[in-house]
């Protein structure tokens, strides 16, 4: 065959994610509904009660709005920002690729810090960006060091900056003022700054003042602290000439009608998310305690998920996996001694630390 795609396409590697794999689970014989899934970090206490009548009342036999306009509104009031500042997207992977499609050119010095999702990777790979990361080590829990990531911009004045906060799969969140001093060094650079899981984070800061600066994006997710993964669902928030320049290569329709419906009524409910939130702490502080107890080291996180250590990260998913188990083995983040763990209802976190317990005592880790 002599039609080949272009270089940056032709190398490109499929980025992991957790979640279930049905091709994987047929191969073993095991019901997908059957899995308690720990591998993805969204919120197990949601959606609210209400949605499914909601979503029929839905016309799906006429595209859906373009401009994404309601929803856009009602972002605009609980957020306190124009609505020609926000952009909404097909979840923020979406707006992660249509960010590299829109900015970065042939060999643009790309700056992300590692262990990192790896989408940001993907990305600049598909736009042929010259990747450059930094690599946080073990001693930190993997929390980068802002001076030594302030020297690596400084020297290379990159194109973007991807940040990640709080950061998938460590957890940590960064200060405004570490930010900040990155922020400081960018020159006409651009900084993504990622916040997907903002809302597990209980001492937060704003960052929409930071948009104008003529540089940021801030990016958030609405199917990770609603439970509406299977929907795709997330937003920008910068400056209004940026979010004209993403709108130009944003494919049309690119929200699908139940999405935008939903995500309306999802923000009704803002005394159901917070009782939520609350039982996702808990939830937390149990299975950190429990594994603790059991000898594992559990890595500090400020979100939801957290890291363990194990010994071999492959193997422990394989043998929780047979027990109807999922956890997201982070070899993918660099990190082969390293599970992931979101909580999940109190039963559901009962189980994995039973299961988990057993494994142990029979000498595997």
């Amino acid at each position: 065959m002599s039609l080949r795609p272009k270089r940056s396409i032709a190398g490109l590697k499929n980025c992991v994610h957790g979640g279930i794999n049905h091709a994987e689970l047929k191969a073993l014989g095991i019901n997908p509904n059957d899995v308690l899934d720990f591998s993805v970090c969204t919120n197990p206490f949601m959606p609210p009660p209400g949605i499914k009548k909601r979503m029929g009342a839905i016309r799906i036999e006429r595209y859906p709005d373009s401009q994404a306009t309601k929803l856009k509104e009602r972002l605009s009031e609980r957020l306190g920002i124009s609505v020609a500042n926000i952009l909404v997207g097909n979840g923020t992977t979406e707006l992660i690729r249509l960010i590299a499609l829109t900015y970065f050119r042939q060999n643009d010095p790309i700056i992300i810090l590692e262990p990192t999702y790896g989408e940001y990777e993907v990305a600049g790979r598909i736009a042929g960006a010259r990747l450059i990361k930094y690599r946080a080590g073990e001693r930190t829990s993997f929390a980068p060091k802002i001076d030594e990531v302030v020297k690596l911009v400084r020297k290379h004045r990159p194109r973007a900056v991807f940040i990640c906060n709080p950061n998938n799969p460590t957890g940590k969140y960064l200060s405004r003022s570490e930010i900040v001093r990155v922020l400081d060094e960018m020159k006409d650079g651009l900084l993504v700054l990622d916040e997907a899981y903002l809302d597990f984070v209980e001492a937060t800061w704003n960052p929409f003042d930071l948009t104008e600066r003529g540089n940021v994006i801030v990016l958030r997710s609405m199917t990770k602290d609603y439970g509406l993964p299977g929907l795709r669902l997330g937003y920008a928030v910068t400056r209004r000439e940026i979010i004209d320049s993403l709108r130009l290569a944003l494919p049309p329709w690119n929200v699908n009608a139940i999405a935008q419906k939903v995500g309306i009524f999802v923000m009704e409910k803002d005394e159901y998310l917070r009782q939520s939130l609350r039982q996702v702490r808990e939830a937390k502080l149990y299975l950190i305690e429990e594994l603790s107890r059991l000898g594992f080291k559990v890595l500090p996180s400020d979100a939801n998920y957290f890291l363990v250590r194990v010994d071999n990260a492959a193997e422990c998913r394989r043998s929780l996996l047979k027990e109807s188990i999922l956890v997201r083995d982070c070899t993918s983040f660099g990190l082969p001694e390293y599970i992931r763990i979101a909580p999940r209802t109190p039963s559901e976190c009962e189980r994995l630390i039973t299961a988990i317990g057993s494994i142990s005592e029979s000498g595997g880790r």
